[in-house]
């Protein structure tokens, strides 16, 4: 999951969160730039992975 959150950033999200805010906010940060897209899916996919 951590190497399609470097690769696809919004598609790990969407993958460990769903369609949900962070989401979105992870889109916008791709948008803006792809590493600051990659360090929140990355940050998404390891705490989402922590509470589970």
């Amino acid at each position: 999951m951590a190497l399609i959150a470097v690769l696809m950033p919004p598609l790990a999200v969407y993958l460990s969160a769903g369609i949900t805010r962070r989401f979105w906010v992870n889109v916008l940060l791709t948008m803006l730039g792809f590493v600051p897209g990659a360090v929140h899916a990355l940050y998404t996919v390891i705490t989402r992975h922590r509470s589970r």
